[in-house]
């Protein structure tokens, strides 16, 4: 029974193997019985991962230690919840997890599209199946779920497991890694189809409408992925941050922003015919980063409290970037004269240049985290010495990019397409500038003197000005004509146009966001020592630490403080900050946090000085809270642009039912 799991790791790396090999003979023989064999093959991989991840999965809820990863992971007394995310709470489980999330994602593009871009589809099912390939092999050779413990050639078991780290015992990261693993997985099939249209130089674009909504599917998981990380950071690691500039969560931003360049451009392509090249290698980057990602997290080159311990694998993932990187350039360097543009820019002041410029600092900011990120190994292997590159560095570059990127969030919607006039620009800027000035000169009279915090709020009012209006001109239109309320209206109008107003939406949801990340230049902190019944003092909070616990359970030992929080002299709240040290060694920290929407008090306890003094880290972190609201309208606003439209408006040269229709034209409801 203990080698059924890798038995079937091994029939589903064989599998994917013949899926390659399948497809691509299929296709340069022209024998569509090999292309569906090879298609069925992908179904099949799925099945056979789906039983060994169900072994997995079983083997960890029903404790049986025979396997070393379920020992090392998991323990009788680990509710069964936490049991079930020892699935990816170690290296070989996540890379299972990888691997089963690309199997089910490919065994979807096979369905919808076995009667659609038959050209195409044989490359696309070999492209995603030379990653799944890859990873496969990974689990299969140097790094296997269902090894099993033995002394000398019997096998053996241990009494106990050692226990997921109490760090991921949260309930974040019972959703955190599969909700980004989503993200990262998914970029898979963009990829695929954008290569397979280069290679077939597939006419027109329709393949372009399939990749942006799996890029927008899987961006939204990205996003969730990068949001859940950053809140459970913030509840359960104790340093009071969301976002340190980790190099694990650097990886997992770097797919995002060039997901998200290719999502705005991508509408270039739709309309224009232009920026086609810039297409494919914002969808090829995405691709190669999130590759890239997943070998940081897993090499050991770096250091990051997100990252696996050292593994033999580093090695296998830079060969197979290099020669994914190869192939890629090579082959968008040789079908440069198929991805010429239609169109050319024709005004600096048109929304064509606004998407160009939004392209291009996105780029800028990709480049300077991902420099920033590796400067530590580069240094290292040319110097010999390891040089960090910190929190700081980051911030100075990317605070700036992120506020012009907030700018261009307000301006696409004011300019016209092709080119606007004078006219159009004034009367369009004029009230959103009005209030951002204005709003600015509020802030500053109340004694904000933060340049870069007033920037941010005054842009976060240019930007809801710039949204709402959008809004209330497309519903008052609506509402003068059916005589509904305006209420109504713009529900009739997101309904309308979804992928339109719910990208504003999105939009709206960084404004909100970004008030929240603008709350951290107002950060307070202290660090005390206290007694039973000493006081202290942060921000608009008095606190008295009324009594120190301790004690302990089957799992650990604690040690907490009872602190009441006063504010203007009325008892406000008594958080509880707790310090915990398991019998496996393990420690970790249980903050206490008092959220409100204008700021959070946040305590960590940090330990005890010596017997009766206690080291309290108290936080108050303007609007954080504003963030994960921010988070939920994001994921909100993303659903809508996924919804199919009320009235569906057609592109340039697309042909409905044979008939070539102008741009803008309504071709009915789907």
């Amino acid at each position: 029974m203990e080698n059924i799991g890798a038995l079937s790791l091994f029939l589903a790396l064989c599998l994917s193997v013949y899926a390659i090999l399948g497809s691509l003979t299929g296709k340069w023989r022209g024998n569509n019985f090999l292309i569906v064999s090879a298609e069925r093959a992908v179904l099949a991989v799925w099945g056979l991962l789906t039983f060994a991840s169900g072994m997995l999965v079983y083997a960890l809820l029903t404790d049986d230690f025979r396997y070393a990863y379920v020992a090392s992971h998991s323990s009788k007394t680990m509710p069964s919840i936490y049991k079930f995310a020892a699935w990816w709470g170690g290296q070989e489980g996540s890379l299972l997890l990888w691997t089963w999330i690309l199997s089910s994602y490919s065994a979807v593009v096979v369905w919808q599209n076995r009667r659609k871009y038959r050209a195409m589809m044989p490359y696309v099912t070999a492209i995603i199946s030379v990653t799944q390939a890859f990873f496969l092999i990974l689990i299969t050779v140097p790094l296997t779920p269902f090894e099993v413990l033995a002394v000398g050639k019997e096998i053996t078991t241990v009494p106990d497991g050692r226990g997921l780290n109490p760090l991921l015992q949260y309930w974040s990261m019972a959703i955190h890694p599969p909700t980004l693993y989503l993200g990262y997985v998914g970029f898979v099939v963009p990829f695929a189809f954008a290569m397979a249209s280069l290679i077939t130089r597939a006419p027109g674009d329709s393949w372009i409408h399939t990749t942006r909504r799996w890029t927008l599917v899987t961006w939204m998981f990205q996003s969730a992925g990068i949001l859940l990380g950053a809140g459970w950071a913030y509840a359960v690691l104790g340093w009071g941050g969301y976002w340190g500039w980790d190099p694990v969560e650097n990886a997992s931003l770097l797919p995002w922003i060039t997901a998200t360049a290719f999502l705005h451009s991508v509408m270039m392509q739709e309309k224009k015919g232009m920026m086609k090249v810039w297409n494919m290698v914002l969808v090829a980057a995405t691709y190669l980063l999130c590759i890239f990602g997943t070998f940081l997290t897993r090499s050991g080159v770096v250091s990051s409290v997100h990252a696996f311990a050292q593994s033999p694998i580093g090695a296998y993932f830079v060969t197979f970037i290099v020669i994914e990187l190869a192939a890629v350039t090579y082959l968008i360097l040789d079908r440069l004269e198929f991805l010429k543009s239609e169109s050319q820019l024709e005004s600096v002041v048109s929304r064509e240049s606004s998407f160009l410029f939004n392209n291009l600092i996105l780029l800028a900011s990709c480049f300077s985290i991902l420099w920033g990120t590796l400067f530590p190994v580069i240094s290292e292997a040319v110097t010999g010495e390891k040089i960090s590159v910190d929190a700081p560095f980051f911030n100075r570059v990317n605070v700036p990019i992120g506020l012009f990127l907030l700018f261009l969030t307000g301006v696409g919607p004011l300019i016209a397409w092709r080119r606007s006039s004078i006219e159009s620009l004034k009367k369009a800027f004029l009230w959103p500038l009005a209030g951002m000035a204005v709003s600015m000169g509020i802030l500053f009279a109340l004694g904000i003197r933060h340049i870069f915090a007033l920037m941010s709020f005054g842009l976060c009012v240019f930007v809801t000005w710039t949204i709402l209006s959008e809004f209330y001109k497309g519903a008052a239109a609506i509402s003068s004509k059916s005589g509904q309320n305006l209420v109504a209206a713009m529900v009739e109008l997101t309904h309308r146009n979804t992928r339109r107003y719910g990208g504003y939406i999105v939009h709206v949801a960084i404004v909100i966001m970004f008030i929240g990340f603008t709350g951290a230049a107002f950060n307070k902190d202290a660090t005390v020592e206290v007694k039973e019944g000493g006081k202290f003092h942060l921000g608009g909070y008095d606190m008295t630490l009324t009594k120190i616990n301790s004690g302990q359970n089957d799992h650990y030992r604690y040690v907490s403080a009872d602190i009441a929080v006063h504010v203007n002299g009325s008892q406000v709240a008594t958080l509880r900050p707790e310090q915990r040290r398991y019998t496996t060694g393990d420690g970790s920290s249980e903050v206490a946090i008092r959220r409100r929407l204008n700021e959070d008090l946040y305590l960590n306890f940090a330990g005890m000085a010596n017997e009766d003094k206690a080291v309290i880290q108290a936080y108050v972190f303007p609007l954080v809270s504003w963030i994960w609201i921010g988070f939920a309208a994001l994921l909100g606003g993303t659903i809508i642009c996924l919804i199919p439209s009320k009235i569906r408006y057609s592109f340039p040269k697309t042909q409905v039912l044979g008939q070539v229709v102008k741009e803008g034209q309504p071709v009915g409801p789907r």
